[in-house]
């Protein structure tokens, strides 16, 4: 296949593998099977199976997620046999909350000291990116008990994270008006100059939701940063004034999980869904399940908001806490749940956790093509819809780098080969 003429953006600037590494007879969703050579942490040719093996260090075993080549780019590259395997772009989590992920077991008061934070965020992270998101949003508590511990905490597992996934940091304060908004509001200010990237929160729960929102846009003009709000939109006048105050907002406004449009009447949804869609606002729904800074109120109409123009993405919100004690964490679990659930078509739930959630990031578009950055996920089954409905053997590529692989065999009992039965063909790991 001939490389692709279309020049991405340049990928966050970070830390890449500058080895090359080639990915050997993968299936792409077209149906094609074809060789990935990456390099320099971006895909640098795609071409028909076996038409880019010359010149390679020699085969890993498939997924190996160790040192898989050294040398500058342009050395010789490791192989990786992706045989069996789908290459996708690589998914992303648009909606975490790390401070109170893998809580629900816990007895007493939430801890937000550094240490149990920094527990939970990395395994939280770790988990998720096993799962292949390779970038995540998480939504972070400033302010009242935690102060801004939690919020350090979740920093630091940034940095310990780098090289491995990207996590990008949301301020949430409580209240930003009236006399306890004012500590608020300098709490969000210092969270921004610790490193926080993102302007959050949730206006339902102030007082005042409309001078919240004032405050967070006007915070978030004067530095330069998106906007991440969490709202039910299960009021109507609420949501257009909000949507209203946050057109035309660069970068942009993100909201979510808006589950109460859902329950409003059909007129009333549309119209609000066509105002979400002039003012430019990018809605994250949880098809997984809410999180506790909004009611649980099932998740937001995506066919209705896609349908009116309104830029719509799916995340995993609460893992495994008080608002959700089973979340997984697993961006193909939300697209599936927006197949088979919601009646989105396979190729369209998984751009809603992919191309959509890394737009709603301020990410660069990824393609299996030429000159896109290599953030690939690679899922056992010949075709997107068996993917999303039993991919358990996953290999994770960030900025050119395997850095996560998950391998599921089934076995089957002495007593079925025993009488006859035909095993499926894969009989050894989960069926395609």
């Amino acid at each position: 296949m001939p490389d692709s003429q279309q020049q991405p953006p340049h990928s966050p600037s970070g830390q890449t593998d500058t080895a090359a590494l080639l990915l050997c007879g993968a299936r792409l969703t077209d149906g094609r099977t074809v060789d990935v050579r990456l390099g320099g942490g971006r895909i640098e040719a795609v071409g028909t199976a076996g038409s880019l093996a010359t010149g390679t260090a020699g085969s890993l075993a498939t997924g190996t997620a160790g040192s898989l080549a050294t040398g500058a780019a342009g050395a010789l590259a490791a192989k990786v046999d992706l045989t069996g395997y789908l290459l996708l772009p690589a998914p992303a989590e648009a909606h975490a909350h790390s401070d109170t992920a893998l809580t629900a077991d816990g007895h007493g008061p939430l801890a937000y000291d550094d240490r149990a934070v920094r527990r939970r965020a990395t395994e939280a992270a770790l988990l998720q990116l096993g799962h292949g998101a390779t970038a995540l949003r998480s939504h972070v508590r400033v302010g009242d008990v935690q102060g801004l511990d939690a919020l350090t905490a979740v920093l630091e597992v940034r940095r310990s994270l780098r090289g491995l996934a990207d996590l990008a940091t949301v301020a949430m304060p409580r209240v930003l008006t009236g006399t306890a908004g004012a500590d608020g509001l300098a709490m969000l200010r210092d969270a921004l100059k610790m490193g926080a990237s993102v302007v959050g929160g949730c206006p339902d729960a102030d007082p005042d939701p409309t001078g919240y929102v004032e405050a967070v846009l006007e915070l978030a003009s004067e530095h330069g940063c998106p906007v991440d709000l969490h709202t039910d939109a299960s009021d109507p006048a609420r949501l257009a004034r909000l949507t209203a105050m946050a057109g035309g907002l660069r970068p942009g406004v993100t909201l979510g999980p808006c589950g109460g449009l859902g329950g409003l009447p059909p007129e009333v949804a549309a119209r609000a869904a066509d105002q979400l869609a002039a003012a430019g606002v990018t809605v994250v729904c949880l098809p997984q399940g809410a999180c506790g800074s909004a009611d649980r109120r099932g998740t937001a109409p995506v066919r209705l908001l896609r349908a009116a123009g309104v830029r719509v993405a799916a995340g995993s919100g609460a893992l495994r806490d008080v608002s959700n004690p089973v979340g997984r964490g697993d961006p193909l679990e939300a697209a599936y749940l927006l197949a088979s659930r919601y009646g989105l078509r396979p190729e369209e739930a998984y751009d809603a956790v992919s191309r959509a959630a890394r737009a709603a990031l301020g990410l660069p578009e990824v393609r299996v093509e030429a000159g896109f950055p290599a953030e690939l996920l690679a899922v056992r089954g010949d075709g997107l819809a068996g993917a999303l409905s039993l991919a358990y053997s996953r290999i994770v590529i960030h900025r050119g780098r395997v850095v996560a692989r998950t391998s599921a065999v089934r076995e089957y009992c002495d007593s079925a080969a025993e009488s006859g039965l035909e095993l499926p063909r894969q009989g050894r790991e989960e069926p395609s």
